[in-house]
């Protein structure tokens, strides 16, 4: 077995509740960590927009964790948290663009973005954490996941994953975003 296939087997994914706030602000105010934005730029209602600063920005994170608000998962090596993927439904986020409206007998959860650790990034774990959001918005209800990445190369949204990645997982392209974003889906269940 490989380098790759055995860091990839050793993570473990859970879900940010009150009892992972600490972890999850371990990771996001780490070395290259997301601390600048707290994984809010598509969650923030009009209020907290005007609110910028990181500060602001965790508060209003843990805010929504603290009331059960999904807000995704974190993923762990060796019991350290190493890489984040916001996983939720997408009526708790603003509007993402582009996507297509399903219908009433779907309930759709969107990854919006991701955070890798340095150290296990170009190793596999990608592809780990987004099985892992699948899985997660399946158990949690979820018949269509959806994604907005990027393709390779692009010069902004690099954060929210790239079309390859989502294509070699099943995903296919429903709509743009945007001029960079496309909107990927993965349909989990048939609607009745």
């Amino acid at each position: 077995m490989d380098k790759v296939a055995k860091i990839a087997d050793r993570l473990v994914f859970r879900e940010v509740d009150s009892d992972r706030w600490v972890d999850l602000a371990r990771l996001f105010e780490g070395r290259g960590g997301p601390s600048y934005c707290w994984c809010m730029v598509f969650r923030a209602t009009p209020p907290e927009i005007q609110k910028r600063d990181g500060k602001s920005r965790k508060a209003a994170l843990k805010r929504r964790v603290r009331a059960g608000v999904p807000i995704g998962l974190l993923g762990y090596l060796d019991r350290e948290p190493v890489m984040w993927c916001s996983i939720a439904p997408r009526s708790t986020y603003r509007r993402l663009g582009g996507a297509i409206d399903p219908d009433e007998h779907e309930t759709v959860w969107s990854i919006v973005c991701f955070y890798v650790a340095r150290p296990l990034r170009r190793q596999g774990a990608m592809t780990r954490l987004i099985q892992a959001a699948v899985a997660h918005a399946r158990k949690r209800g979820a018949t269509i996941v959806e994604a907005y990445p990027v393709d390779p190369g692009a010069p902004s949204y690099r954060f929210m994953g790239y079309t390859t990645t989502f294509k070699a997982a099943g995903f296919r392209e429903v709509a743009r975003a945007g001029t960079r974003r496309h909107v990927m889906r993965l349909r989990l269940t048939r609607s009745p």
